[in-house]
């Protein structure tokens, strides 16, 4: 199985602990630079950066979506602060409205937490540090899920991509045998123009003529497609290390596809013949598959 690490995928985790539960949830999707979002708790918002920096050791690239949730264990120790002046303001007020309408003084202790600002909770040092502990363990865990998924993926767009490398060489090597058979070619279509403009009748040996000659060497020359062939092949023979390698390998892979394209271009446009034309045209499809497939790996 190839080592290779797909963008997408998804992953869960939990923890337990004395202070209460931790659940993390995350997925990833295909992006060029590493972006990670997590929604947090207002338990877990001091740890924010520690959080993302645990999940940028163990991801390169793609956008990473994540939320994180808790739940305090029951009988666990809770600090809470109650803002006083406010909730002073509140009674004093809403007693006075009620004298004012003639309604009931029906205030209780239980309405505080229902008033904005009026009572907080208030995470002591040891709090924090439980609650971090317990977050990056459920992490951790998603993480690993996240990892599986995607490694697992991985390796099917590995062997797919390595077979459609396999359809690149075959176009290769088609184009390589067409190849020297194109000067030939050009030969015997200009013999056959001039043919055409002698008068009826008259013959002529045109294998010596220095002007046809020399015609046709140009024409070699200018549709030799040697170098762009042993690029190409140059390229394919690297793009297959790579997978075999595995690892972060989608930018260099970009980057070779990259190249690729350049050099079957370039091939199309001094080969001037229409069967290495029409393979041309088969590569550059293909190797439109091939990006399609590289962007989803990491």
């Amino acid at each position: 199985m190839m080592n290779l690490v797909s963008m997408t995928g998804r992953g869960t985790g939990s923890a337990d602990g004395p202070i209460g539960r931790a659940e993390a949830e995350l997925s990833s999707v295909n992006r060029k630079q590493l972006d990670v979002n997590l929604s947090l708790p207002r338990e877990l918002a001091f740890a924010e950066a520690d959080l993302v920096r645990l999940v940028q050791r163990r991801v390169a690239r793609g956008h990473v979506g994540g939320e994180l949730r808790v739940a305090r264990a029951e009988g666990a120790p809770a600090c809470l602060k109650v803002d006083r002046a406010a909730a002073r303001a509140y009674v004093e007020t809403l007693r006075a409205e009620a004298r004012e309408l003639g309604l009931r003084d029906d205030l209780g202790a239980s309405l505080l937490v229902d008033w904005p600002q009026v009572v907080s909770f208030e995470s002591t040092e040891a709090d924090r540090a439980a609650w971090l502990a317990l977050a990056s363990e459920a992490l951790t865990a998603a993480l690993d899920s996240l990892d599986a998924m995607r490694r697992r993926e991985g390796a099917a767009l590995g062997a797919d991509l390595l077979a459609r490398f396999g359809t690149l060489r075959a176009l290769c090597a088609e184009i390589g045998e067409r190849a020297p058979l194109v000067p030939a070619l050009y030969r015997k279509r200009l013999e056959a123009r001039f043919a055409e403009i002698l008068p009826a009748g008259a013959t002529a040996d045109w294998s010596s003529d220095e002007r046809l000659l020399k015609e046709v060497a140009i024409f070699a020359d200018r549709a030799d497609i040697t170098e762009e062939r042993v690029r190409l092949a140059s390229h394919l023979d690297q793009a297959e290390a790579l997978l075999a390698a595995g690892g972060t390998v989608g930018r260099k892979l970009d980057f070779l596809v990259q190249e690729m394209g350049r050099e079957i271009n370039t091939i199309g446009s001094k080969a001037n013949d229409g069967e290495i034309s029409r393979r041309v045209i088969d590569f550059k499809a293909e190797l439109e598959r091939v990006r399609e497939q590289i962007q989803n790996l990491e």
